[in-house]
């Protein structure tokens, strides 16, 4: 992206999720954007080795709230210009489409990832639905 404005409507790439936000301020190499909706659910695992299982801390990642606020780098920061959707639909979406994805393949990696999301969904998510 070239230059966002205080105040525009981007989409971000943070942490292996994808997020709708509002520009807060411009700190050099960075943006901090505020989140307002969920593109895409952050993946679970180590990413640094993802799909492995062995040897590896299986992190449980959940999304950014609502709100809050993320310190990303103006090469992941992109310009959104549709309508941004309310937030709990954009989460509850963004793991149904994670939840499919995740099904496609039955390996055991994905189903130790559907079972955090699973978690997530069931002791964080569903009140914001």
């Amino acid at each position: 992206m070239g230059e966002a404005a205080i105040g525009d409507i981007v989409k971000a790439h943070y942490h292996s999720g994808t997020y709708i936000g509002t520009v807060r301020e411009d700190r050099g190499a960075n943006y901090l954007i505020e989140v307002l909706a969920v593109l895409k659910h952050p993946l679970q695992g180590d990413l640094h080795n993802y799909g492995k299982l062995e040897g590896v801390f299986f992190h449980e990642r959940k999304a950014l709230a609502f709100h809050e606020k993320m310190n990303v780098k103006k090469a992941a920061v992109h310009p959104f210009d549709g309508e941004v959707p309310a937030y709990g639909a954009s989460l509850q979406q963004a793991v149904e489409d994670y939840r499919k994805k995740l099904g496609t393949d039955e390996s055991e990696f994905n189903r130790q990832s559907l079972l955090k999301l699973n978690n997530l969904e069931e002791n964080h998510y569903k009140k914001l639905y």
